[in-house]
């Protein structure tokens, strides 16, 4: 079905879980107002993203109160949103919720941690060990975390069970100046091209803005359709909300046109997987 979304390109305080969930409900109350009916945060949007010692104390349990108010507000709009979360045993995980009708529809752990440049998600954070495309009211949706999606097997395994719009949650810092252009920035949108093209699916990509430790995020936060056009973009290096209206009959267009998901052999896929982990494990 066709559906309106809004991709909330917002600047989280590092480490103030409450003053975030008061930027977070305005944007929510804001795209309820304007009859959207999915809106989308970025990666960590609860607590901010360079957070090191302080995973603890920002950490939510899906129980906890601000959890709770957020299922609140999803009754009157879908909601896709990054935090940190506590689990019964005290890991800690980057986590996303996918919220619809009061309900939680899906719960995703960042499986890929960077530890490299600027990164060290690993020393503070446990790894997610699933990727896993679930139902909603608009279709079945798959759910990376930033880093997830530079590893495409990630979005391969989200396409192949069933996944044909690909929601990505990021906090992509700026780095690199191509000619006139950034490099982070051009580096993304090459890459969420390319996935949606090849897996014709939609892309729908939201990445944080705001300064953290001296480092900036870049914004850029856009709806790629299936053909692998980018049809809105955010603006860069500052506060956008980006508002997006997702047609059904371009998906439907495009797999005509590109059976590529169509003529995907799984088994064959399987067969030399198995193939490369039994020669690798010798």
């Amino acid at each position: 079905m066709d559906f309106t979304v809004v991709l909330a390109q917002i600047k989280p305080k590092l480490g103030c879980v409450a003053d975030n969930l008061l930027l977070i409900e305005e944007q929510i109350v804001r795209a309820r107002e304007s009859r959207a009916d999915l809106i989308i945060f970025p990666e960590l949007a609860l607590s901010g993203y360079f957070l090191k010692d302080l995973v603890p104390d920002v950490a939510l349990r899906v129980d906890s109160p601000e959890i709770i108010r957020l299922l609140e507000l999803s009754r009157g709009i879908s909601i896709a949103i990054g935090f940190v979360e506590e689990t019964d045993d005290y890991h800690f995980f980057n986590s996303a919720l996918y919220l619809e009708d009061g309900a939680i529809r899906h719960l995703h752990r960042k499986v890929y941690l960077p530890t490299y440049g600027l990164f060290d998600e690993q020393r503070y954070l446990a790894r997610g060990e699933a990727f896993r495309s679930f139902d909603t009211k608009f279709g079945r949706f798959g759910m990376l975390i930033c880093e997830d999606m530079w590893h495409l097997s990630a979005s391969y395994i989200l396409a192949m069970d069933g996944a044909t719009t690909l929601l990505c949650l990021s906090s992509s810092p700026a780095r690199g100046i191509e000619s006139d252009s950034l490099g982070s920035a051009s580096a993304w949108q090459k890459l969420t091209s390319t996935t949606a093209l090849f897996l014709n699916c939609r892309v729908l990509y939201c990445n944080r803005v705001g300064f953290e430790d001296g480092v900036n995020f870049w914004g850029g936060s856009e709806y790629v359709a299936p053909s692998g056009e980018s049809i809105v973009r955010g603006a860069l290096l500052e506060n956008d909300v980006v508002t997006a209206h997702v047609d059904e009959g371009a998906l439907r267009r495009e797999r005509i046109f590109s059976p590529m998901m169509r003529d995907e052999n799984l088994p064959v896929t399987l067969q030399e997987l198995q193939r490369i982990a039994r020669h690798r494990g010798r």
